[in-house]
């Protein structure tokens, strides 16, 4: 039974300052307090996946530095399989967020050992991507190295899963290969060339998006929520009501959700709605990884 995920992406130390508001030019502004997690998109999907029960591989990179161990030291205390996770002499990818007090997020990343990922690592995951359900990945890591491993699942017959985040150049041919598109409203303007301002322009968007691409897509809007357009069917679905301290890894948090509930065989729309329950307890606590739920604190949550 082909019920695991691989996961192909990046790996960050995330310095996250708690902070009123952003510094102006040339300022130098005293922040609330800073913590430090493990984070990197791709590490954050797979983590909220593993986390929830699902077996699911890292493939990816991290330097032979203090911050490298302690990712790789992370992703095993949360049930991440490492076996594909590659030390290498780059320094490891480093992300600074701002988290404010409204709860957005301001974030640079640093590449770092990220960009070392070759194609030989995505070969060396090939026999356990055979045993996977779901491919995911996202922009953190080279291009040329994405198109390969999208080319790689498609070979192993895996689902794929694309959150094309950061918004890059992709080529056309790459993403109609992807049977779920992800993009934020922010992604999802650069990838239509129009503004997504709101719900009906998000559900236009993704209507858009999945006829062009022959895809199912999802666009998620933050705190409002997200539109999924499964097999051309499109739905908004609120987010949930809570009181939230920063959203750090709110968005990884749902796509590892996405990945764990179509393993569990439910269809793209009730993936999400149970993928919004995750996002909405991970907004509830600082950091990424540490703030994801477990299966059962998802379980509980439905049921409140």
């Amino acid at each position: 039974m082909r019920n695991k995920i691989v996961v192909i992406g990046s790996l960050n130390y995330d310095i996250i300052l708690k902070c009123s508001r952003l510094p102006e030019e040339g300022e130098t502004m005293p922040v609330d307090g800073a913590t430090f997690s493990a984070g990197g998109k791709g590490a954050n999907q797979a983590v909220q996946a593993a986390k929830l029960g699902i077996k699911t591989y890292m493939v990816g990179c991290v330097g032979k530095d203090a911050h490298g161990k302690d990712l790789i030291a992370s992703a095993k205390k949360f049930g991440l399989d490492t076996t594909y996770l590659k030390e290498v002499d780059e320094p490891t990818g480093l992300g600074v967020v701002n988290a404010l007090a409204d709860g957005s997020v301001h974030a640079s990343i640093v590449r770092g050992a990220n960009f070392a990922i070759t194609k030989k690592d995505i070969d060396a995951a090939e026999n356990v991507m055979k045993e996977a359900e779901i491919v995911i990945l996202q922009m953190e890591i080279p291009m040329e190295i994405n198109q390969y491993a999208i080319d790689k699942a498609k070979s192993c017959e895996c689902k794929i899963l694309l959150n094309a985040a950061p918004a890059t150049r992709i080529p056309e041919e790459y993403l109609q290969k992807c049977d779920i598109l992800v993009v934020n409203e922010v992604e999802a303007a650069f990838y239509l060339g129009q503004v997504i301002e709101n719900e009906e322009q998000a559900k236009e968007g993704a209507a858009r998006l999945a006829e062009r691409l022959g895809a199912d897509v999802i666009i998620t809007l933050g705190a409002a929520g997200s539109v999924v357009s499964d097999h051309k069917t499109v739905t908004f679905i609120p987010s949930k009501k809570v009181n939230a301290i920063e959203s750090t890894g709110a968005g990884d948090s749902f796509i590892g959700g996405v990945g764990y509930a179509l393993i569990q065989g439910m269809n793209l729309t009730q993936a999400c709605e149970f993928a919004t329950c995750c996002s909405a307890i991970t907004v509830c606590r600082l950091g990424a990884q540490d703030s994801m739920p477990m299966l059962e604190e998802v379980q509980d949550f439905q049921r409140a």
